[in-house]
Order: C-alpha cells, then structure tokens, then sequence
C-alpha cells in the first residue's frame, strides 16, 4: 500500500489530483473553524463544553465537523445540499417533468443539477435563520447562560444569516470542484473530513472519563467490528445474470453476450437514517420554541429522547419504511425490465415483460429486507453504547458515521486504485 502511495505522488496529474483534493479539504477545516461576523467564539465554545445534551443538532453537528455549534462560517457543511439531493430525486415521482429530464441523459441531469443548487441556497437560507434565531433567544444551549450572539442587532442577525448561506454556496462550489479536478466524489470527501475531523478529540474525551481506559478499549472494539462489518456488507451484492441474443445487422453479428444486473444488499445507503434522524428531531425543535410547562412539551421531551424506548422504536421503524421506500425509487423494475427487452436481453428461465419485471421486484425486496436490518442494528449501535456506557455526548462514532467513512474511503481507494491502473502501476487493493 505504501509502496502503492509512493507511485502515486510520483505520478505528475495524478499528484497534482492529489495535492488539490488536499488543498480544498484543508480550506474547508478552515472555514469550518472561523466564526461568523457577530459570534463570540469563546462563550460559543464554553457553552458547547458545558451543554448536555445535544440530541437535536447531533447530527447537522457531526456532519458539519462541529462547526454548526460554533456558528462558523461553513456552520451549515454539507447537509443543505445532501437535503436539497435527496427532494429533488423525491420529487422525481411526484413531479413528471424531473422524471423526464432524468431520462433525458446528460442535459436532464445538468438541468437537476441547477435546480438542486437553487434548492440548497433555499435550504441554507432558511436553516441559517432558524439555527440564529435559535442561538439569539438561548435555546441552542439551554443550561449556558453566555451569549454566544451579544449584539442582537437585525443587521448583525442578517449579517450571520447571508454569511452562513453564502458558506453553503461556497462548499457547494468546493465539493463540484474536487469531483471536477480531484479525486473522488467531492461532496463524499467534505463529509468525510467533517466526521474524521471530530474524532481524535472525542476519543480523548473518553479516555479522560469516568474508567476511561476500558470505555476507550470497548469503544475501539465496537469501531474495528462494526467498521469490518460495514466493509463485508457494502462490498457484498447480488448478481442477477442476463442474457443477450445474437442479432443479424447487416453482415455482422451483435449480442450473445452475458452480463449481470449488481444489486447491492445496502441500496439505499445512509438515506434511511438521514431521514429518520430529520424527522425525529421536528417535534424536539418544535417543542423547544414552546411553553416548558405544557404537557406536550414535556411529553416530547420525555418520550423523544434518544435512549427511551418509544424513540428507539420509531427509530427503527422510520430505517425500515425509508430503506424500502428510497430503494423503491432508485430502483425502477420497470424500466429495467424494459430496457432489457428494448436491447434483446432477458434473465435466464425468466420470461420477458411483466414475468421480469415481477422477478426483480421479488428479489430487490428480499434484498432490501436483510439491508434494512443491517442498517437499522447499525443505526442503534451509538445508543446502545450511550446506554451501556454511560458516554453522553462523547461518543465519536455511530452508523452514520462508520457507513460513510468507510464507504468513502473504499470508493476513494477504488478511484486512486484505477487511476494508477491505467498507468500500469500496481493499486490500492492488490
């Protein structure tokens, strides 16, 4: 592997790739750790030492590698457009027109590209102004009375608000460039360097805890099995085997050839628990702007809290409905069924046309069953060890978290791997 990693500095393009993939993942840390005009980063930073529960932003957090509690400059990272990507693929089976320029090829999907952009500066401007007005009225930490905004002024609110909308354009711009001229998917990268940003410093804080020593030993062994575990099952699909007829054009012969449709156990990815997550963190948001008194406040708060019962179970329903519905979508039976038949293929012992496409759906469901589960036992994984524990807000890792790390790092290892391919050096992964 080094060996491998030696080639590929020695490589001119490929190290110019390299060096800037590198270079905007070091300017995105950066704008992840300078405060936005108006934010006192000291109070910011004691309130987050001394917040105990931090359930409702945890995952915006995590994803903006701290920098959304600080109220950075990038405070927003990246899950403005991850939203804006997931609506506009949603909207593909609501709104006929999206699902036309998808077919379309390379100009439809620039067209949803645009319109993606539009919705994440949209995005960006209304979570901007919720996270600001949150921070101004002192819910965003709750038990720290330091202001983190002290002048509250509407110019510097609105100063906060157009700064933190323009980051998220900014690391928008950031990520299409690395995708352009780096290596790896850009939006990937930046999440990836958010999450592995955070955890050194968690880890520490473990260590430093109440019988750190075996907490950190434990939390090591549920990262190195749950990390080996992730690996299998992201690179583990099934194969179903296509056929295709020969064909006469002409004087030539085309087709005869046998291929196979990859099915990945894991289609829908960390979609499911994005959603999840999302949407059982309203009524938090929306019972923080209410009166503490009330009983459905109190309700929310009690019932809703990460390690009860009745959270966890909705949890894992939200996971399982999410995993099916998002594979749905991504998966057209149809229309694979029919671009088989339109080019002479079909699956060996199955008929074309509706025997097909009954035949993929049978087994994309059976797939997504076992996949389903996987993600929502690897979604439970940082509660259970929050409750086993006893770690609060310390733990650095969870499902999210390992899904993408270490899918990020095999794809990226995957494109460094074939770059040196085709330069006939040996890869990554011999």
């Amino acid at each position: 592997m080094l060996s491998a990693f030696t080639q590929a500095f020695r490589t001119p393009d490929l190290r110019a790739k390299l060096l800037f993939t590198l270079g905007i993942m070091a300017l995105f840390r950066l704008g992840s750790i300078l405060p936005a005009p108006g934010v006192n980063l000291v109070n910011a930073r004691q309130c987050i030492a001394a917040a105990e529960d931090q359930n409702l932003l945890s995952l915006v957090n995590v994803f903006s590698g701290g920098a959304l509690l600080q109220l950075s400059v990038f405070a927003l990272g990246i899950m403005p457009y991850i939203t804006a990507s997931i609506i506009i693929q949603l909207l593909r089976v609501v709104i006929p027109r999206f699902e036309e320029l998808h077919k379309e090829g390379q100009a439809g999907t620039a067209k949803l590209t645009e319109y993606t952009r539009y919705l994440t500066i949209g995005l960006g401007l209304l979570q901007s102004s919720t996270i600001v007005a949150t921070a101004k009225s002192g819910k965003l930490f709750p038990t720290c009375n330091k202001p983190v905004l002290p002048d509250g002024s509407v110019i510097t609110l609105l100063l906060v608000v157009i700064t933190m909308t323009a980051g998220t354009g900014l690391i928008m711009w950031l990520g299409e460039l690395i995708t352009e001229r780096g290596i790896g998917n850009g939006m990937s990268l930046l999440i990836f360097t958010s999450i592995v940003a955070q955890f050194p410093s968690n880890m520490f804080s473990i260590a430093g805890g109440n019988n750190g020593a075996a907490n950190f030993a434990i939390v090591v062994a549920v990262v190195l099995l749950a990390t080996l575990a992730v690996v299998y099952i992201e690179q583990a699909q099934r194969r179903i085997p296509v056929q295709y007829a020969k064909r006469m054009i002409g004087r030539r012969q085309y087709g005869g050839s046998t291929t196979y449709i990859p099915v990945k156990i894991n289609t829908a990815g960390v979609i499911p628990v994005i959603f999840a997550s999302s949407i059982l963190a309203m009524p938090q948001l929306v019972s923080g702007f209410g009166d503490p008194r009330s009983r459905w406040v109190q309700w929310i708060m009690t019932h809703l809290h990460q390690t009860h019962p009745i959270y966890l179970t909705a949890y894992g329903v939200l996971v399982l409905f999410f995993a099916f519905f998002y594979t749905a979508i991504t998966f057209d039976s149809e229309e694979i069924a029919d671009n088989m038949k339109r080019y002479g293929g079909f699956i060996p012992g199955i008929r074309a046309g509706e025997p097909t496409v009954r035949y993929l759906s049978y087994v994309i469901n059976r797939i997504t069953t076992a996949g389903s589960i996987y993600l929502v036992v690897l979604a439970l994984i940082p509660t259970l060890a929050v409750i086993w524990l006893d770690l609060a807000q310390h733990l650095p890792f969870g499902g999210t978290t390992i899904l993408i790390m270490v899918g990020v790092g095999l794809q990226t290892v995957k494109e460094v791997n074939s770059q040196l391919q085709q330069r006939h050096y040996e890869g990554f992964l011999s």
